[in-house]
């Protein structure tokens, strides 16, 4: 069941920008969504527009069936926002700030709740602590304590682990992981490719303002996913021998490296064809491996594509 359901929204600036193009999406309940695309391409403003910051120009969008402009207040109560700016009393302690954003929304006082939260995100230690001692890290985390402090059902995070360290990054992954066992829909943008790859169920890609696909991740990179069998030789030679042409091999590694393309989805590989005309043209192997397109290669080539 979708909870978030988006109709042709869109935004366009004074002067003609079109930030977002008229974009449909369904989001269901439970699931992890990254959304992809470089600097500019339109994540923020869609964020932005769902959680009631900026005004869409044109369409709809629904949060739990409620429309988030004309049900503004019952829409972002089911939603938090976890923004990619750092925006915090810096002379604030933890568990004030965190206490202080859920009674923004009406709820009354939960001193468990706020402590299960804390300990979740590993702040429970710092919780009398002036956030303006914390590292960018940690100050991170209180985002999005702060975030859940109201007990959303959907969760948006923009950019949530720039500018962390990878292990920390690690850190947020499993948090995330957590939330959807909770039943937490959450909606990612990340310049990480691997973010996207490690937690994410569908792949969203923007640029331009343009919603240029959305799909299950696996069934992207195993559609859009083309594999490589890497041939290392034994003797290096200088080029690729007729009989091998019609494979379109390259030659890398200085000459002992072959690469051969080839389709995941295709009837036939060509593989065992290939050994063979190997053999005939009395080439000796000394490895063979194969590698996968990744996640960050197909970004590239959709966005690519979108510039041409």
């Amino acid at each position: 069941m979708a909870i978030v359901e988006i109709r042709d929204l869109q935004k366009t600036y004074a002067g003609g920008f079109e930030a977002l193009k008229p974009l449909t999406l369904d989001i269901e309940e439970g699931e992890i969504l990254a959304l992809l695309g470089p600097n500019g391409a339109g994540k923020t403003t869609l964020i932005s527009a769902l959680c009631g910051l900026v005004s869409p120009t044109g369409g709809s969008a629904t949060i739990g069936g409620h429309d988030v402009v004309d049900d503004y207040r019952a829409a972002r109560r089911l939603i938090g926002l976890v923004p990619q700016e750092i925006a915090l009393d810096q002379f604030s302690k933890v568990i004030d700030a965190v206490r202080f954003t859920r009674g923004l929304f009406g709820l009354p006082r939960d001193e468990a709740r706020i402590e299960a939260i804390l300990k979740d995100l590993s702040l429970w230690d710092k919780r009398d602590a002036r956030i303006v001692t914390l590292s960018g890290g940690m100050k991170r985390r209180v985002l999005i304590a702060k975030a859940l402090s109201h007990e959303p059902r959907v969760l948006f995070l923009d950019e949530p682990t720039a500018g962390v360290d990878v292990e920390l990054r690690r850190d947020m992954w499993e948090i995330v992981a957590k939330l959807k066992e909770d039943g937490v829909t959450i909606i990612l943008t990340t310049h990480y490719i691997e973010e996207a790859e490690a937690i994410a169920d569908r792949v969203g890609v923007i640029d331009k303002g343009q919603l240029l696909l959305v799909e299950d991740k696996d069934a992207l990179m195993s559609r859009m996913g083309s594999k490589e069998l890497h041939i290392s030789l034994r003797t290096a030679i200088t080029e690729v021998p007729e009989v091998l042409a019609k494979y379109a091999l390259e030659l890398s590694d200085g000459g002992q490296l072959l690469v051969y393309s080839y389709d995941t989805q295709g009837e036939a590989t060509g593989i065992t064809a290939l050994l063979a005309d190997l053999a005939k043209a009395g080439l000796k192997m000394t490895d063979l491996q194969t590698k996968q397109s990744s996640l960050e290669e197909i970004f590239v080539s959709l966005v690519g594509e979108s510039a041409a």
